[in-house]
């Protein structure tokens, strides 16, 4: 008489379950959770959901007495892992705010207004500081008038999940026509730097109609990024064909730039924004740099 080995997976304990869903990612288990009754049940333990948040979790929220409030109050893991995907909490003293993608796990940044450095923004007869209610942020940066705009922003790398494509975002709106006001025509210049060891050039525009094929007035007027940049220096007469898109929170966005951050080796990211046109430029609101995994890219375990 043969006696059979095999098991079916509803005889699969609990646990050994939900072990193995914790290394896949948080969307497989959203699929794998509709397979069985015991899938269900593994797919809501704190043993899956726990390996998904990022191991410096503490750490992050300790800087937020709203973190501290939320690993408190969450009942489980899942609750604290999709409260982070989708209510970012703001650390740093209120300079950043922190989440996590919803289908992967890997965290996500905005840095405020307050945490880039703006050519003249303490100077009020040039960028003034208000509260915006479509913010996430105390006070957003409105440009009253310039000549030279320049807008920098850093991150280390070690605060973001390794092995992963990273894409940047500059967050913003306008309170005025800008067909007006000297943004409407003129390619903005971008650049990032990643620890000192690449550049990376392009350039963006701030009206969609860039799309068009319009020429702007100052077209063949060349300058250098950065003194480290080996690649390529960026003609105000060409557009990468990146432009503001609408976000559905009330703020635009504009792509910058895609790094890779690599397994095991930390950095300094820096980011450049540029219009040194000579025109005078003004209706332009920030909210800050928006650093988030590139859609449909894929890397390493979220926990990382």
């Amino acid at each position: 008489m043969e006696i059979s080995e095999e098991m079916s997976l509803n005889e699969l304990p609990e646990g050994c379950i939900a072990n193995a869903l914790s290394f896949t990612t948080p969307q497989d288990v959203g699929r794998l959770s509709v397979v069985s009754p015991m899938f269900m049940l593994a797919a809501v333990s704190d043993v899956v959901w726990e390996r998904f948040l990022p191991r410096d979790l503490k750490s992050i929220l300790s800087t937020s007495p709203d973190g501290s409030r939320l690993m408190a109050s969450t009942a489980s893991k899942k609750e604290l892992y999709f409260s982070l995907c989708e209510n970012p909490v703001l650390v740093d003293n209120g300079r950043k705010s922190f989440s996590l993608e919803k289908k992967s796990g890997k965290k996500c940044y905005r840095l405020s207004a307050r945490d880039l450095s703006i050519t003249w923004g303490d100077s009020p007869e040039y960028w003034t500081w208000n509260s915006d209610p479509t913010s996430r942020f105390p006070e957003v940066a409105e440009l009253i008038s310039v000549c030279w705009l320049e807008i920098r922003g850093k991150i280390n790398t070690s605060m973001l999940s390794p092995a992963t494509l990273y894409t940047a975002y500059l967050v913003l709106k306008f309170s005025i026509d800008i067909h007006n006001y000297g943004l409407d025509d003129q390619p903005v210049a971008v650049a990032m730097k990643l620890d000192g060891e690449e550049s990376y050039t392009r350039t963006v525009s701030w009206s969609a109609e860039r799309r068009r094929g319009q020429v702007p007035r100052n077209a063949r007027r060349r300058f250098s990024l950065f003194s480290f940049s080996r690649r390529r220096s960026v003609s105000t007469g060409e557009s990468d064909g990146h432009y503001p898109q609408e976000r559905g929170d009330g703020w635009l966005e504009i792509e910058l730039g895609e790094f890779f951050t690599k397994e095991g080796k930390d950095g300094e990211l820096g980011i450049r924004v540029f219009d040194g046109t000579t025109h005078w430029k003004r209706g332009l609101i920030v909210e800050g740099i928006e650093i988030r995994p590139k859609q449909g890219a894929r890397g390493a375990s979220p926990s990382s």
